[in-house]
Order: C-alpha cells, then structure tokens, then sequence
C-alpha cells in the first residue's frame, strides 16, 4: 500500500511588500515553495508556466509563505478535459488565511500535522474555504471553517446554478481578498462571495484544493498589505 505523497516544493518567490502592491510569484520551473499533501495516484508538478495538479483522491497545495490581512491572492485556473483519467472538470477550491487552532502560529503543514489529502484531514482547520465546482461540478460553496467539523454552510453561499460552475477547459481569473474583516471571492472580475466575518482571520496560509481532477494554474500573485 502506498502512502500519501508529501513533498515540499516552488512556483515563485514572495517578496516584501506594502500597501497592497504586488508580489509576483513567477513560474521558475521548480517547487520549493509549494508544500503537496496528496492520496496516492496523483502528481502535482511545474510545467511551463504552469502548476500541473493530477489528482486520483485528493490533494492539498499550500503556498508555504505566511500571509497576513489584508491580503489579495489571485491566479488564472482552469479545469482540464482532455479524456486523461481524472479529467472529470471538477473542484477548483481552495483554502485561505488557513491555521491550525492548536498551532495557530505554525504552519499547518507542518511536523507533526501529518495531513494525508483526505479532505476530511482538513475540518479542524479555522480557514475560509471555497469549492468552486464541488461535488462533481454540481455545486459552489463559501465556508468559514470553525476549527470543528462542523463545516458551516450559509444558504446564501451555496449556490448550483450554472453560471457558477466549471466550464472544460475554461480559463477563469481567481481573486481571493482578507481584509478589514471581510473576505471575498471574485471569479473574472465577479464578486461571487462576500463575508464579513465575526472573527476575523486576520493571517494565515494559502492552498489549492481539489480531489479526482486535472487543474492547471498560472499567473498566481500575491498582494500584501504586511
């Protein structure tokens, strides 16, 4: 039996910065700053310009710098159907301002939180969450996760119409916001979710989630206002 891949790897270096101006995380052909937890079966690798997410199971990408509100993430996803094996045009989700409540301080991909890629790893978590195309492509979804597993899910922000799920092999600009107590999800200039949160997450990491599906990224940037 094989145990889930675990590697540490870089699309792009984040460089200091203030006011929310950019910092560019250039493809460089190599992952030092990516961290992969993922089941068996499935590679995450650079290609080109490209982050190559493979998966059979399910899998987690984390972009290994801390970030801290307000803060802009933004890339350009697509959801691959090419009739490779787990094409199956689904799940562009994704985590934010991510921490561990035990750790809040630490990494949460790091020693000793042993996350598989299993989504279910990932429910004590306080993060904001989408999943975008969920449930092979039937649903998009906001959560703020509460440390529990309780995952709560607000009918505002569980939506199944149409225009809200995946295309084949449609390019779509992602744009992620914390900040002033709000979190936001943009999709090609679209503010589709907005939350203001009790709460705040005010830092935390980032990282690309999917499971059974074929997802190539580019052009990931980060704005920072710390």
């Amino acid at each position: 039996m094989h145990a889930p891949a675990r590697f540490i790897g870089l699309l792009g270096l984040l460089v200091g910065c203030s006011g929310l101006t950019a910092c560019a995380a250039s493809p460089t052909g190599s992952m030092e700053n990516w961290v992969v937890e993922q089941m068996p079966g499935g590679t995450v690798r650079v290609d080109g310009d490209a982050l190559v997410i493979e998966d059979a199971a399910g899998c987690t990408v984390w972009y290994r710098p801390k970030l801290t509100a307000p803060v802009e993430i933004s890339y350009d996803a697509t959801a691959v159907s090419r009739g490779g094996p787990n094409d199956r045009v689904s799940d562009l989700n994704c985590f934010w301002m991510a921490q561990d409540p035990a750790a809040p301080d630490q990494c949460p991909f790091g020693a000793g939180h042993d996350r598989s890629g299993k989504f279910a790893d990932y429910d004590t978590l306080l993060t904001y969450y989408v999943g975008y195309g969920g449930n092979t492509n039937s649903t998009t979804r906001f959560r703020r996760y509460d440390g529990t597993a309780a995952r709560p899910l607000l009918p505002e922000h569980d939506l199944s119409q149409a225009q809200f799920l995946l295309k084949p092999n449609q390019t779509y600009r992602i744009r992620l916001v914390a900040h002033d107590g709000v979190a936001e999800y943009w999709r090609d200039g679209e503010k589709i979710f907005t939350f203001r949160d009790p709460a705040p997450l005010t830092s935390g990491w980032f990282a690309f989630r999917t499971v059974k599906s074929h997802l190539e990224i580019r052009n990931f940037k980060v704005k920072s206002g710390r």
